[in-house]
């Protein structure tokens, strides 16, 4: 259990949109094992030491939110699991991460220093790219996993960023501009996952190539075993 000392970085998972591509909601998407994608990437969160673990639900939330409570036993501090119904999902990824951002500034108090974002339709996700992201996180961090290359998930975002990036937020672009624009920290990750996300059932599709001079700096995090929390 952490102390009222211990620094934290909370985890998020975007999880509202309707899947159009998809053919349904990403949120309710259970793979070949039986694993939904969006309990793996709470888990994921949650076992590379975020706390708590906010997870935006928008289209078929109540559906959505099901499945995270039947695996609560599967998780270490259900109790740390927080639901947000996005009320404005359909307005774009922005909308989402808005709510996210603004539910973890009411709840939780500067011990909370940054926030792990993740999507999730990244099936590959693991714990262990979730520990090199927010590893000696700090609120002024401003970081994104590289996959060969390519800018993907995670991206850690620490506090002193939030309220800038809510109020840069616009449409479906997400954080990408703000990253961008202020040439967040690059660490690679091509030995831990591929980054792929999943736009349509049964095809990959491979985060967007980076904007010419942004993501630049590229750090290489210690790999070494690490306590869990």
């Amino acid at each position: 259990m952490h102390s009222a000392e211990t620094p934290r970085v909370a985890g998020l998972v975007l999880a509202a949109g309707a899947g159009s591509r998809y053919g349904k909601p990403k949120s309710l998407v259970v793979d070949a094992s039986g694993e939904p994608w969006l309990v793996r990437a709470a888990l994921a969160l949650e076992a590379g030491g975020c706390d708590p673990v906010v997870v935006v639900l928008g289209a078929s939330g109540t559906q959505a939110e099901g499945l995270l409570r039947s695996a609560a036993a599967r998780f270490e501090r259900p109790n740390r699991l927080t639901v947000v119904h996005a009320e404005d999902w359909a307005a774009g990824l922005s909308a989402s991460l808005d709510a996210g951002l603004a539910r973890l500034q009411q709840s939780e108090n500067d011990i909370v220093i940054a926030v792990a974002l993740v999507l999730v339709d990244v099936p590959d996700l693991t714990a262990a790219t979730v520990r090199r992201l927010i590893d000696g996180a700090i609120p002024q961090t401003l970081r994104q996993a590289h996959f060969g290359g390519r800018p993907g998930h995670p991206v850690v975002i620490g506090r002193e960023h939030w309220a800038p990036l809510r109020a840069s937020l616009t449409g479906d672009s997400g954080a990408r501009q703000y990253l961008v624009a202020r040439d967040a920290t690059a660490v690679a990750c091509d030995d831990l996952g591929t980054g792929l996300d999943v736009d349509e059932p049964g095809t990959r599709q491979s985060a967007p190539h980076p904007e010419p001079g942004a993501l630049t700096r590229v750090l290489r995090a210690r790999r070494g075993p690490r306590t869990r929390w």
